[in-house]
C-alpha cells in the first residue's frame, strides 16, 4: 500500500487483494480470501512476547520479524499427541532446513517442568539442531494467554476459556511475515505437512 499527501491532495492506493493463503482474524477461523490492501494492517496479529529457548536465548516477537513461521504448544512429558505432532512438524522443518525465512516455535505448556536443559535434550533427541526451531519456556500465564488470545489455538472456546485451565491442543498455526495468522492445521495428521509446505511456499512468494 502507498499513500501520498501534499497541501493540495490526498491519494491512497486501496486495491482489492486476492490471496492464495487466507487470513484469519478471529477465534472462529473464518477464512478471508479477499480484502482491501489498506485493511491488511488492521487485521489481528500476534502480540509481543518474551521467552527463553533451548539454547538459553531470549526469543521475542522481533525474532520472527519478516519471517514466516509455524507455532504450536506441547510438553516434553506428553505421552499422547505431542510425539505425533513433533514428527509431523519435523517433516516441514526438514523441507525448509537452511531456509532463513522459515522458522518454528514450540511453546511448552508445562514450563515449570520444561527447563532450558530439558528442552535442549528434547530437541536433540529429535534431530533438531538449528536455530530455525525454537522450543521455549517462560511464564506459564503469559504462554497460555498468548496461545488463546493471539494464536486462537482453542478456537472452539477462544477468549472464553480461563487462562488457568490446562492448555492442550493439536493445532499448528501458520503466521506470515507481518504477524498475521494464515493457517490452522491438525498437527496429528501427517498429511497436513504437505498442506503446510504448500502454504508456506505461497507465502514466500508474497510481497
Amino acid at each position: 500500500m502507498w499513500c501520498a499527501i501534499n497541501a493540495a491532495s490526498f491519494s491512497c492506493n486501496n486495491e482489492n487483494v486476492n490471496v492464495k493463503v487466507p487470513y484469519y482474524n478471529s477465534p472462529e477461523f473464518t477464512p478471508i480470501w479477499n480484502l482491501k490492501s489498506d485493511s491488511i494492517n488492521m487485521l489481528h496479529s500476534i502480540a509481543d512476547f518474551s521467552f527463553t529457548d533451548q539454547y538459553g536465548q531470549n526469543i521475542t516477537r522481533s525474532t520472527f520479524k519478516n519471517k514466516i513461521y509455524i507455532a504450536d504448544f506441547f510438553f516434553t512429558a506428553c505421552p499422547g499427541i505431542c510425539p505425533r505432532m513433533a514428527t509431523n512438524l519435523k517433516l516441514v522443518y526438514d523441507h525448509f532446513l537452511n531456509n532463513p525465512d522459515v522458522l518454528f516455535i514450540s511453546h511448552s505448556v508445562t514450563p515449570e517442568r520444561d527447563s532450558v536443559a530439558v528442552l535442549k535434550k528434547y530437541a536433540l533427541d529429535r534431530g533438531i539442531t538449528s536455530n530455525q526451531w525454537h522450543f521455549i519456556t517462560g511464564n506459564k500465564n503469559e504462554i497460555y494467554t498468548l496461545a488463546r488470545k493471539s494464536y486462537f489455538v482453542e478456537q472452539e472456546i477462544g477468549f472464553a476459556k480461563d487462562s488457568s485451565e490446562f492448555l492442550h491442543t493439536e493445532n499448528f498455526i501458520l503466521v506470515d511475515r507481518n504477524g498475521h495468522i494464515r493457517g490452522i492445521f491438525n498437527g496429528t495428521q501427517a498429511i497436513e505437512a504437505d498442506r503446510i509446505i504448500a502454504d508456506i511456499n505461497d507465502l514466500l512468494k508474497e510481497n
